[in-house]
């Protein structure tokens, strides 16, 4: 069975609304690559790189979604492992779908909503804006940050870092997944007492001592593993194809 490629991005269009977003520039929302018109089979990474295409299509996939698109920086020109990159698209006919921060943003399918979801926190408000629209989630809630600490390594199924500088029990815990540890002062404006991200420079280190507030670092990569999945899960279902996640961890 396959499906058409505009009938596939019109779902994604519609679920994520990627043109009502001001993203990072470079990050391109939405169809990235084009391919020959049809998909068969999807596949879901975290990063769009030659070793995410690579395993692509080994796995057999006509479309690759991924959180972090292909033009961060310019692509130009095109020689090297960026001609390499393009040649082996067009060759094994791949299309790519970027979704950043409406993927972090979206309320049933996103990084964030996903995460919470798997940490058991429940009736996540909206939370910490960014460019114009808030992408993370805030709970209110009674919850040990032993437990919070053993739910997190769980969720992402690896180790976490974790500065203990706030309460034992959290009452106020905000996600942000991803890098946003460098935005700690403004997230622990906005009430929270305990911040659960992916990753963040050392001097927050003394900035979560000064402010009082828990810092969990899951991972970068870890923290964003779940919108994409849950994209794909969603489009398969409803199109009925077979997905794929392909994890190629950064440890970051």
């Amino acid at each position: 069975m396959s499906v058409p490629l505009t009938r596939l991005v019109r779902e994604c269009d519609r679920l994520l609304r990627p043109a009502a977003f001001t993203d990072w520039e470079g990050a391109r929302n939405g169809l990235q690559v084009a391919n020959r018109g049809r998909v068969r089979r999807l596949a879901a990474a975290v990063d769009a790189s030659l070793a995410t295409v690579e395993l692509a299509l080994g796995a057999g996939a006509d479309l690759l979604l991924v959180h972090h698109g292909l033009f961060w920086s310019p692509r130009v020109p095109w020689t090297g492992a960026t001609h390499r990159l393009l040649r082996r698209l067009i060759e094994g006919d791949l299309a790519v779908y970027s979704a950043h921060l409406p993927l972090d943003a979206h309320p049933r399918l996103g990084n964030n909503a996903q995460l919470c979801a798997a940490l058991g926190l429940r009736r996540p408000q909206p939370f910490f804006e960014c460019k114009g629209r808030c992408i993370g989630l805030r709970v209110v809630t009674r919850l040990p940050r032993a437990e919070l600490m053993t739910r997190l390594r769980r969720a992402v199924d690896g180790e976490v870092k974790l500065i203990p500088a706030g309460p034992a029990m959290c009452r106020r815990i905000g996600v942000v997944t991803g890098g946003a540890g460098t935005e700690l002062a403004r997230a622990a404006a906005e009430g929270v007492d305990t911040f659960v991200t992916g990753e963040g420079p050392h001097w927050t280190f003394a900035l979560a001592e000064e402010l009082g507030v828990n810092v969990f670092y899951a991972g970068h990569y870890a923290t964003e593993t779940f919108g994409v999945k849950a994209l794909a899960a969603h489009l398969a279902r409803k199109f009925r194809l077979p997905w794929t996640f392909l994890d190629h961890p950064s440890g970051l």
